[in-house]
C-alpha cells in the first residue's frame, strides 16, 4: 500500500517518509535510507524524516551520517521550537 502511494505521488515527501519509516521498521535499511533521502530532498524542513534518516544510518553504523541527519533535524523549524525533540536528538547525538 505504501509503495503504491509513493508510485501515485512520487513528489510527496510524506509518502516517501511513510514508506521509509516502514522499511526502517522492517529492517530493510538500504531501501529505507534511499527512500528517506528522497523525502528530505523533497522537503528539507521535514524533521521527522531527518530523525528517521538518522535512525536508519545509526542502525547501519554510519555514525557521521546519523549525526548529520539528527543535527539537520534540529535546524528545521520544528527542531528549533520543540524542546522535547531537541532534548531527544541531543541525547541521541551524545550517545553516538
Amino acid at each position: 500500500m505504501l509503495a503504491q502511494m509513493v508510485s501515485d505521488f512520487p513528489d510527496s515527501a510524506m509518502a516517501q517518509f511513510s514508506l521509509g519509516k516502514f522499511l526502517l521498521e522492517e529492517r530493510r535499511y538500504p531501501e529505507s535510507v534511499a527512500t528517506l533521502e528522497k523525502a528530505v530532498s523533497l522537503d528539507p524542513d521535514y524533521a521527522a524524516a531527518w530523525v528517521a534518516l538518522g535512525d536508519v544510518r545509526a542502525q547501519l553504523s554510519d555514525v557521521v551520517g546519523a549525526r548529520e541527519a539528527w543535527e539537520r533535524a534540529l535546524k528545521t523549524p520544528l527542531g528549533q521550537r520543540d524542546a522535547s525533540l531537541q532534548s531527544d536528538l541531543e541525547m541521541r547525538i551524545a550517545e553516538l
